[in-house]
């Protein structure tokens, strides 16, 4: 039987009940604090769905990666490519239709594609303090790309007159996980010192062997591609459930510096750097052309993300303001793609190097009814990109591959500014939110080598001015309730990856050339939420939303050089090219239901619906790429003295194919031919306090060993894994 139809009888979810709050503590909606507006305020006083990942529960968490930590709150969809990913989709929107932000700093920049995205789990996660989910556009505040909304990933912050460290480490059967985490905090009357290192190790992912009926052969690893005395050779799989080539490593270090000259007044100087071994591409080594394994080698490259970034941060202002952020940024990036097809000497290697500056400063007044903000920011993105061909057998590396973007250089810069007002009308009952932003986007790229495809241009450039907007009121008629309504509308201008991009695409089904006329992208967006608390024991939340996505950018039939097909890599190729040649319309609700009839105990659930249809230039509605099936999480959380335990079931419900996009991002090919079954898996989980500053925890996943993989997945999820974890503190 499939739990996800037993939550419509349970209905809807948990809110983050921040700390884990008792029963007969006070509504959380007056307790939890949000950075949504930049600056600190009361989720009550909010008007758009905010989501908070309190640390109590990323500590308790026994996922092997940020991904992973999101996907396990039921709260948000998460697509996997390879294991070494998970590409976050809010409200149907997904990549580079989201923002993602870590410590107050853009991570998205210039190269962001509008398919699946693996960026999220360069941000540690035993580092991780807070997450705050922005669902639905938030462009006034935040800018470009934020159409589904924006998720805020806070690290931990140095702490003044402590000295305290952390020393954490997992085990994961289904992958063989290991991973070890260390973090010292050294703070004195008006410095502080923070530093963070963890190391993970995952081979090979082991699928679930619990099978349906309907599945035959679906998803099963019968043979791979290794080489054999330098020759490449397609050898059986002894076990077919264990996903061959599927793991790999990942570093990161953290340091914060904070200095507090005095009361209100602090520089915090914030170092981050991610790497990773090679990441393989699990899904493309599983295509097939003419009936055999096509890949001998597709890999990413270690993902680098370096960021240096210094905020100054001032509460007690003199003059008009009261307080003062001021920001300044520097990351760079490198990324990478490796492709080599069977029994083909050549490697194929494309690196892409973005360095990305960025700036931003925003002030607020308080005074009597009324919350001011204003502030300006800006983002540079500097792109090179690179291509060459490797000789598996000589390692001689040669020139005359395509680059995926313009081998000439590309720039991007976003700059703007916004208004954001809080007014109460009736204070502690009627509350206002308004905003309005203004943005300004140019791009340049420069094609220096155009033999390849015969390009009719050396180069694409745009300007846009783009506006945005929102309004909410609140009404808040006791302490237990709250009634919002609210507009907003969200912009994504067309990115480098839009605009110049040259590659081959579905499994080689199609060529994206370059198309330089397009223009941003743009959602209105209304939404309604209830929440109430009923007898200090039931807190049941709704929110509807419905949006209108105009100008959309798609993969369409597209003619180059007065061709639809062209000759690419040995194959003759259909031409596709991104273009606004759509408008959607997405609608859908989030639901949330916690009892908790004695102290210690709480039961849980929690859903996420969402339907989109897209209307092309025939004029014809065709399903939006993107959007997930049914999706939640119900459980029960038990505590008692020194135990915490949980038992809970994930869920997503059918994907069918008259529910694929027909040229989207959806990956059929890598479903059934009925499209994606639904799945439910049973998890048990506990903590154990040993000792106040020594915690253990065992969880048991995916209880009853189901294989299943998520919608738009290319890769089979972990099937009955047994994880450990010891976490000191010190």
């Amino acid at each position: 039987m499939k739990l996800y139809t037993l939550t419509w009888l349970l209905l809807l979810p948990a809110p983050a009940l921040a700390q884990q709050q008792r029963a007969d503590s006070i509504h959380p909606l007056a307790e939890v604090i949000v950075t949504a507006n930049k600056f600190e305020e009361k989720s009550r006083y909010v008007a758009q769905k905010v989501e908070v990942i309190p640390f109590h529960t990323i500590e308790n968490s026994l996922s092997g990666n940020t991904g992973g930590l999101l996907e396990q709150t039921g709260k948000v969809f998460i697509q996997r490519s390879q294991m070494g990913g998970g590409s976050p989709v809010l409200r149907g929107f997904e990549a580079s239709r989201i923002l993602l932000v870590v410590d107050g700093v853009r991570m998205n920049n210039a190269i962001y594609r509008t398919g699946h995205l693996q960026n999220v789990i360069t941000i540690d996660d035993d580092i991780t303090e807070k997450v705050e989910i922005i669902y639905g556009p938030a462009s006034t505040i935040y800018g470009s790309d934020a159409l589904g909304g924006v998720i805020h990933f806070q690290t931990k912050k140095p702490v003044l007159n402590a000295f305290k460290s952390t020393l954490s480490t997992r085990f994961n059967s289904g992958s063989n996980e290991f991973t070890g985490h260390a973090d010292v905090n050294a703070g004195g009357k008006r410095f502080a010192s923070l530093t963070s290192f963890s190391y993970s190790r995952f081979s090979d992912q082991r699928q679930g062997a619990r099978r349906n009926k309907d599945d035959g052969g679906w998803g099963l690893r019968n043979e791979y591609i290794t080489t054999i005395n330098g020759r490449d050779s397609i050898v059986k799989n002894s076990n077919p459930n264990i996903q061959r080539f599927s793991g790999y490593k990942q570093y990161d270090l953290l340091q914060k510096l904070l200095w507090q000259p005095r009361e209100g007044s602090s520089h915090l100087l914030n170092l981050q750097y991610s790497t990773s071994s090679d990441i393989p591409r699990y899904d493309r080594l599983t295509d097939l052309r003419n009936g055999a394994l096509r890949w001998a080698e597709w890999y990413y490259g270690p993902q680098e993300r370096l960021m240096a970034a210094y905020q100054y941060r001032n509460t007690r202002l003199r003059g008009f303001f009261d307080q003062l952020l001021l920001g300044a940024s520097y990351q760079d990036i490198e990324e990478s793609r490796m492709q080599r097809a069977y029994r083909k000497p050549e490697l194929e290697s494309r690196v892409e190097n973005i360095q990305v500056a960025a700036f931003n400063a925003d002030l607020r007044k308080s005074k009597g009814r009324s919350e001011l903000n204003v502030g300006i920011d800006g983002q540079f993105n500097f792109l090179e990109s690179t291509a060459f061909f490797t000789h598996t057998g000589t390692q001689v590396k040669t020139e005359g591959l395509d680059t995926r973007y313009p081998d000439g250089g590309s720039t991007m810069h976003y700059t703007g500014a916004y208004m954001q007002h809080l007014y109460k009308i009736i204070p502690g009952k009627l509350i206002l939110n308004d905003g309005l932003r203004v943005n300004y986007v140019t791009l340049n790229s420069r094609f220096t080598d155009t033999a390849l495809l015969h390009l009719p241009f050396t180069g694409a450039s745009q300007q846009n001015v783009t506006y945005s907007a929102n309004a909410g009121l609140i009404y808040l008629p006791d302490v237990k309730s709250k009634l919002t309504l609210g507009f907003s509308t969200g912009f994504r201008a067309p990115n480098i990856d839009d605009i110049a991009k040259v590659f081959e695409s579905a499994g080689g089904a199609q060529l994206v050339v370059p198309n330089p006329d397009l223009e941003p992208e743009q959602t209105f967006n209304f939404d309604l939420g209830l929440s109430r608390l009923f007898g200090n024991i039931l807190y049941a939340e709704v929110n509807g939303f419905y949006s209108i996505f105009r100008d959309a950018i798609v993969l369409d039939r597209f003619t180059f050089n007065g061709k639809n097909e062209m000759l690419y890599n040995g194959e003759l190729t259909p031409v596709v090219a991104s273009q606004n040649k759509a408008k959607a319309r997405i609608m859908g609700f989030q639901g949330a239901v916690s009892l908790q009839p004695a102290e210690g105990l709480r039961v849980y659930s929690h859903i996420t619906f969402t339907h989109g249809r897209y209307t092309g230039a025939d004029g014809k509605d065709v399903p939006m790429d993107h959007i997930p099936p049914l999706f939640g999480k119900t459980g029960v959380n038990y505590r008692w003295k020194w135990l915490e335990s949980e038992a809970y079931a994930l869920y997503n419900g059918w994907k069918k194919v008259k529910d694929y996009n027909p040229s989207g991002e959806d990956n059929l090919q890598y479903a059934t031919q009925e499209g994606m079954p639904s799945w439910c898996t049973l998890n048990l989980s506990a903590t154990f306090t040993l000792h106040p500053k020594l915690k253990a925890q065992a969880g048991l996943e995916n209880v009853l060993d189901e294989h299943y993989r998520v919608f738009a997945s290319g890769i089979g999820s972990p099937g009955r894994s047994l994880v450990l974890k010891l976490r000191a503190s010190f």
